[in-house]
């Protein structure tokens, strides 16, 4: 967009006046430039806040009840939350593994509950058989050694 042009008057006072407003439109503009900087960071921070919550939340849900809690957070709440990894368990072998949810290619608002059916142990699937895992709980770091799963 192209900045506005002020015509410039003729007289001495009106020309003053008009450089006086501008100094003063442009400072209130850098001010309320840096209170929209500030409430945005404010608004991240209790965003980020709200789904570290929220993951915690499914956690406990997940720990009492025992099944994939629908709703559930989405793969990039998850992940601003501060929990990017997955802990599952082949429903078969019993194997537990951490998926990094970060690197996963579905798409960030694919929520955490609809991956159960997508997650296969590989393995399994070597000896021919595809279970689907069992998801666990949300970690904020891996807590079992790199296994094929």
């Amino acid at each position: 967009m192209a900045p506005k042009h002020h015509p410039t008057p003729l007289s001495g006072s009106n020309r003053k006046a008009l450089t006086k407003e501008l100094g003063k439109a442009r400072a209130m503009a850098n001010i309320l430039a840096a209170q929209s900087a500030e409430m945005r960071a404010k608004g991240e921070a209790l965003i980020q806040q709200a789904d570290k919550l929220l993951c915690e939340s499914w956690n406990e849900r997940m720990w009492s009840d025992g099944e994939p809690i629908d709703p559930s957070p989405t793969i990039d709440q998850a992940v601003n939350g501060g929990f990017p990894w997955l802990e599952i368990q082949c429903a078969r072998c019993k194997t537990p593994s951490d998926v990094d949810l970060a690197a996963m290619k579905h798409p960030p608002t694919t929520f955490v509950h609809d991956l159960a059916s997508r997650l296969r142990c590989r393995k399994c699937a070597k000896a021919g058989r595809r279970p689907a895992a069992t998801l666990l709980q949300l970690a904020g770091q891996p807590r079992h050694p790199r296994t094929e799963v």
